[in-house]
């Protein structure tokens, strides 16, 4: 029995393998106990063939590629699966991929992908350590790609609508919104001199409508309300904003200060990562007059992320 690239059980698993590749998904949460009962009952390495092209032979991969040391975990990995299942020597297009990388050289950046269901891809460069430049808001975190899958399924809130976005960091959850619900105008935001560069180069490497988008830098610290009254945004959002409370201060302050002028649908999307912090932020919200209502998640799995975590969107009202 050879692999059926038809089989639409078969494209789900490839596209599992594509979509973990390109956001460099942990390899092992691949599922590899497919590709072992593949070579296994198929005697044959059309598997492998199939999953290489839909990563390190994608044509995605040549432009925007992975970090190299991430490929080379990836192909080491499906090499073993291969010698282990069929007892041979690798075949010579996946050594000839993992040839290609061997020899890369490491870089402070790298780029992961993520695909939209409407066809085509969201592209980032982000910096391959965490915490670099004195920031973290030069990776994609799991609460933005959690908001924008719920975006996806509630695009009255986007669709021909002022957004503004708070903290926008590497840009993915406006970027998907831009990109798939059409606001009629959609403003980045941070404060970090490297996160509005990077953010900009990321507007630019997925071709968003200069028109349509804007990067401001917005200290909450001391935007005013006329600076405010001048974006007048319909709808306000943020993903992973509350971390610190000392930023959760600042937050609460600017919300205080967009309600003060405007009624716009505002959503916050948090990784509860310390209860005690995320709760002096509701504590915080309803001491100065604002409500918050929990709402429930995205149905739809679109990006991979880590499920497991606790991850929480409240929309707010004014008193």
């Amino acid at each position: 029995m050879t692999t059926n690239a038809s089989d639409p059980g078969k494209n789900d698993i490839f596209k599992i393998f594509r979509d973990r590749f390109f956001s460099m998904g942990r390899i092992a949460s691949y599922p590899w106990a497919f590709v072992e009962k593949e070579l296994i009952s198929s005697n044959s390495t059309e598997v492998i063939s199939q999953i290489l092209n839909q990563t390190c032979c994608h044509p995605l991969c040549s432009d925007f590629p992975p970090s190299a040391q991430y490929r080379r975990l990836f192909l080491s990995e499906l090499i073993k699966q291969e010698q282990e299942a069929s007892h041979c020597d690798p075949s010579d297009r996946l050594y000839d991929a993992l040839a290609q990388v061997i020899g890369a050289a490491e870089t402070s950046h790298c780029y992961k992908s993520y695909f939209l269901p409407g066809g085509g891809a969201v592209t980032l460069q982000e910096n391959v350590a965490v915490i670099s430049e004195g920031t973290t808001g030069l990776v994609t975190w799991e609460a933005a790609l959690h908001l924008a899958e719920w975006a996806l399924e509630n695009q009255q809130y986007f669709t021909n609508r002022s957004v503004l976005e708070l903290g926008s960091g590497a840009g993915f959850t406006g970027i998907t919104i831009c990109c798939s619900l059409a606001p009629s105008s959609f403003i980045f935001s941070d404060c970090h001199p490297k996160v509005l560069h990077k953010l900009s180069e990321n507007i630019a490497l997925n071709q968003l409508d200069p028109q349509v988008v804007q990067v401001e830098e917005l200290d909450w610290s001391c935007v005013t309300e006329e600076q405010l009254r001048a974006v007048g945004a319909d709808t306000v959002m943020a993903a992973d904003v509350v971390y610190d409370p000392v930023v959760v201060e600042m937050l609460v302050s600017l919300l205080c200060r967009i309600f003060a002028i405007s009624s716009p649908d505002v959503f916050i999307c948090s990784t509860v990562r310390n209860t005690d912090t995320y709760r002096g932020f509701v504590q915080r919200l309803e001491h100065v007059g604002i409500l918050h209502e929990v709402l429930s998640g995205p149905v739809r799995r679109i990006f991979p992320y880590n499920r497991e975590s606790q991850i929480e969107i409240i929309k707010l009202y004014k008193k």
